[in-house]
């Protein structure tokens, strides 16, 4: 029987990664990260693959990583997601890396996205989900072409994967295109345009598999994010009605108020579960199609239910721009149809288990 809860080492991994991550993104830095021009925290990204050595966590030794699981990566991930993080580590330590792990032949790309020398982006936009359509670029006499939208973290990438009409994955320095930005809802991980006009690529291999098992792993890992940030909301949440007083009593001591918070801790905890569930089964590989969509499909309802509600129930101070809450339901609501809706996991999971979908 599989064991979901959290071994030693991994409560290790999250005491380590929360330290680091409050000297770095702490919520008035990444607000005022947000209204920068450089969003992005590349002192915590480096203090996270360099100093930690956690952007190989997916990857074999022998190929220059630490050789762990995806359970591992799920607790990082968890803890991001607590502190809305504005680090490329799943679109970097996940997404590029799985594409990666699936073109066998490209060792020294892999080897230093592991390092955290580089930064990869997967060239696929952040809303399409695994096994799904995607767009490519015009790959003639050698050359790229073509421009792809909502790519996660581009900005900050060094070398992107980028799938073309021939079915190949190529890779590209990110000096040969151009990176627009775009309004992006999500002020933490921002999202661009890539133009390609002639940019050189390298074949790296076959890209409908290496994308497919990208989007899955960033789809299943993604519900980990979510759960970080739900519980962060919710815990929040209760600190905050528990000090806050109306009539002259906690407002958390009312009935209503108590009530809302049970049915949310409730969601939570189940949320863990099938966030769990995903992580182990990327990490065995067994039933992981299920396991995703079921995550899926229920993680973004959760988060950003446990965000909305943290909103709410700040009242006033909870909508001022000074407050992280607005943060994390900007995330939630982004992450919402990141790598698939929640409708669309389901449709997938009816079909996985031949369940005609109503």
């Amino acid at each position: 029987m599989t064991d979901l809860l959290y071994s030693e080492e991994e409560e290790a991994l999250r005491a380590a990664v929360r330290d680091l991550l409050s000297d770095h993104c702490d919520a008035p830095g990444v607000i005022a990260r947000t209204e920068s021009g450089t969003p992005h925290d590349l002192a915590a990204w480096k203090a996270l693959a360099d100093g930690m050595g956690l952007a190989g966590l997916l990857v074999p030794e022998d190929r220059g990583g630490q050789g762990a699981t995806h359970r591992e990566a799920a607790v990082v991930l968890e803890e991001l997601g607590r502190a809305v993080a504005p680090v490329p580590y799943l679109t970097s330590a996940v997404v590029a890396t799985e594409a990666l792990l699936a073109c066998d032949a490209e060792g020294g790309l892999l080897a230093e996205l592991a390092s955290g020398r580089r930064i990869g982006a997967l060239a696929v936009a952040l809303n399409a989900a695994p096994g799904g359509a995607y767009k490519v670029v015009r790959h003639e006499d050698g050359a790229l072409h073509g421009e792809l939208t909502a790519i996660a973290d581009a900005a900050v990438a060094d070398v992107l994967l980028v799938p073309a009409d021939d079915g190949g994955l190529y890779a590209v320095d990110a000096d040969a295109v151009t990176v627009t930005p775009q309004a992006s809802l999500d002020l933490t991980r921002p999202v661009a345009t890539v133009t390609l006009d002639g940019a050189p690529g390298r074949l790296l291999g076959d890209a409908e598999p290496a994308v497919r098992r990208a989007l899955r792993a960033g789809a299943g890992l993604l519900a980990s994010e979510q759960l970080g940030l739900a519980e962060w909301t919710l815990t929040e949440t209760v600190r905050y009605l528990k000090e806050r007083k109306q009539f002259n009593r906690p407002v958390g001591g009312f009935q209503a108020l108590k009530h809302r918070l049970a049915q949310l801790w409730l969601e939570v905890v189940n949320l863990r579960a099938a966030a769990r569930n995903a992580a182990d089964a990327l990490s065995t590989g067994e039933d992981v199609d299920v396991a995703v969509a079921v995550a899926q499909a229920y993680a973004a309802p959760v988060a950003v239910h446990a965000a909305e509600e943290a909103l709410q129930l700040h009242a006033g101070i909870g909508m001022t721009w000074e407050h992280p809450v607005h943060l994390y339901l900007k995330r939630a609501k982004a992450d919402s149809i990141a790598y698939g809706t929640a409708g669309a996991h389901r449709e997938a999971l009816a079909e996985t288990i031949a369940l005609p979908a109503p």
